[in-house]
C-alpha cells in the first residue's frame, strides 16, 4: 500500500478509530500506581493522574479494512507490538509491562500533551511515519530516548 498517496484518506479513519478506543481505556483502564505516576512525571507527563492502563492479550486491530492494512504495513500494529498510547489511555500487553514499556508510552502521553488533542497528534506522528518510516520517526526516537529502567 502506498502510505503517502492513503494518507489524507486514512488519517481521519485512523483519528476516528483511535478516539473510540481513548473513550474504551479511559472507561475500564487501571490508573497508574503511584510510583508509576512518578515514572510518568519523570518524562515529562503533566496531567499522569488522567492515564489509564489496559492489559491485553493482544492490541487491537481497526476493522476497517484498509486502516488495519495501512496500520500492519507501516508497522505501527501488529503481533509483535507490546504498547499502543491513544491520548491518555495506553494498551500493554499482558504479561510485557515495565517501567521501560511504561515510560515509553508515557512519553507518548506528553507527545500528545503538547500536541493539544488526539487528532493533532496523530496528524502529526502519520505525517512522520509516512516520511520516515516506525523506527526513524521523530515522537518514535523521542520516546526511545526517555525511556526508564526499573
Amino acid at each position: 500500500m502506498d502510505l503517502a498517496a492513503a494518507f489524507a484518506l486514512l488519517t481521519p479513519r485512523a483519528i476516528r478509530w483511535a478516539e473510540q478506543r481513548a473513550c474504551e481505556i479511559a472507561a475500564s483502564g487501571e490508573p497508574l500506581a503511584a510510583d508509576e505516576i512518578a515514572l510518568a512525571r519523570s518524562v515529562g507527563v503533566a496531567d499522569a493522574e488522567r492515564i489509564r492502563v489496559s492489559l491485553l492479550v493482544r492490541l487491537p486491530l481497526p476493522d476497517d479494512l484498509m486502516l488495519r492494512n495501512a496500520a500492519l504495513s507501516a508497522g505501527l500494529l501488529g503481533p509483535d507490538m507490546l504498547g499502543l498510547t491513544l491520548g491518555h489511555g495506553i494498551y500493554i500487553r499482558r504479561g510485557y509491562k515495565s517501567a521501560r514499556l511504561l515510560s515509553h508510552e508515557c512519553r507518548h502521553v506528553r507527545q500528545y500533551e503538547q500536541a493539544g488533542s488526539i487528532a493533532a497528534y496523530l496528524s502529526e506522528y502519520l505525517r512522520q511515519v509516512v516520511q520516515s518510516g516506525y523506527w526513524d520517526a521523530p515522537y518514535e526516537i523521542d520516546a526511545r530516548a526517555h525511556e526508564r529502567e526499573g
